[in-house]
């Protein structure tokens, strides 16, 4: 029997900023759970979106200015999240946003330094 999506949407986000990453250095400080889980979480959703801050502006030049590679990556994640909670395949939370934004912008501070550049000239 399916939940009906507004209690799904209740059970299976957080909106709370850092709710999840503190849970996970807690469990990581504590060794409540297997250390596998909180890293992989943690560091994983870090290093996930760092390729984007280097492809998204090698393929949409107009992505190439911080303020507009920000604005599009914030945009970018806010769909995903919404869509993996529209699709019930996994759950909005804020706290991936949180680690995925920083994982963007150092990206894209590899993109935009002097040793890339001139590897793609």
């Amino acid at each position: 029997m399916m939940v009906p999506f507004l209690e799904y949407m209740k059970n299976s986000s957080n909106f709370v900023p850092f709710k999840t990453i503190n849970t996970y250095f807690q469990a990581i400080l504590d060794r409540s759970i297997n250390l596998d889980i909180p890293i992989k979480n943690l560091f994983g959703n870090f290093i996930l979106f760092l390729p984007m801050g280097i492809y998204l502006p090698f393929f949409i030049k107009k992505t190439n200015k911080v303020m507009v590679f920000s604005i599009s990556m914030i945009v970018l994640l806010f769909i995903i999240e919404v869509m993996q909670l529209v699709t019930r395949k996994g759950s909005f939370d804020v706290d991936d946003f949180i680690l995925n934004m920083p994982g963007a912008l150092i990206g894209f501070g590899i993109w935009r330094t002097k040793f890339v550049q001139k590897l793609l000239k």
